[in-house]
């Protein structure tokens, strides 16, 4: 297993501020999801004409990797307009993965909308993702489905992915997301998914209890490694049981609760934690 983080945790915070917490902390790579608060990676001057060679070599001189590029890409709109829009957003971020020699982009499912039923969403999914997987195969990466939301259980992603069929897909297992939305055991999402995992999500959860007005109660939020009930242990054990070689990926989710720790703190927490975890340093 390698080690990275997802921007997520760090969204305002430029390149090379990523590039330099990365190095210092002993990561093997980075997600990319923000950066300085712009999810339209494709666009940023770090990632385009002599930005992006630059950034390139101030990763290689890191010993970094890229993970994985992020997109904020779902296919559950009723609306084929809003989702060719969508695919627009994928296949350049494809291009930015493939020049950034990413192994993938992950894309999401997401919610059944009002309206619509369940198969019709799984087919609006599994559409985009044959189609993206095969633009991504054609440019030497993939396109993975995480696991979230309506389709966060196990069963649910491998079902779409299998209805993509195809080649250019895989999975992000995000098993915390599976363990708040159905309470699916790590272990049974792993047996489920089995091969198609291709990058991992990890973060720590807690939840709400009525002694605890900072969660409301029967609400999940992530905490530091370790503070939450979450069995991320359990996770490190399956995937070395399985010969995983993929990234796991630290997933803090500042962006969307600016009230966590600063990266500052959780992303070097997190890698002791794992380094403790996997080699008892």
């Amino acid at each position: 297993m390698k080690l990275s983080f997802s921007t997520l945790g760090c969204p305002a915070w430029t390149l090379r501020q990523v590039i330099d917490l990365a190095r210092r902390e002993r990561y093997d790579g980075v997600e990319l999801r923000f950066i300085e608060g712009d999810a339209a990676l494709w666009k940023r001057p770090e990632f385009t004409g002599a930005g992006l060679a630059d950034s390139r070599s101030a990763l290689r001189d890191a010993g970094l990797a890229v993970s994985c590029v992020d997109t904020s890409c779902f296919f559950h709109s009723p609306d084929a307009a809003e989702r060719g829009r969508t695919l627009e957003e994928g296949r350049r971020m494809i291009a930015l993965a493939a020049s950034l020699g990413a192994p993938g982009i992950r894309i999401f499912g997401d919610r059944v909308q009002p309206g619509a039923t369940r198969d019709d969403t799984e087919g609006w999914i599994a559409d985009a993702l044959s189609g993206l997987g095969a633009e991504a195969a054609s440019a030497g990466l993939e396109t993975w489905l995480e696991t979230h939301g309506d389709f966060a259980p196990a069963g649910a992603t491998a079902a779409i992915v299998r209805r993509a069929g195809g080649r250019g897909t895989g999975v992000v297992w995000d098993p915390a997301n599976a363990y708040a939305e159905s309470g699916e055991p790590p272990a049974d999402g792993l047996a489920i998914l089995g091969g198609l995992v291709r990058h991992v999500h990890l973060k720590d959860i807690r939840q709400g209890k009525a002694s605890d007005p900072a969660i409301p109660a029967s609400a999940w939020k992530p905490v530091l490694t370790g503070a939450g009930t979450f069995p991320l242990g359990q996770v490190l054990d399956l995937l070395d049981a399985a010969g995983f070689a993929g990234h796991v990926s630290f997933e803090w989710e500042k962006r969307w609760h600016p009230q966590l720790e600063e990266p500052e703190i959780a992303l070097p927490h997190f890698a002791r934690w794992f380094r403790l975890s996997t080699s008892g340093e």
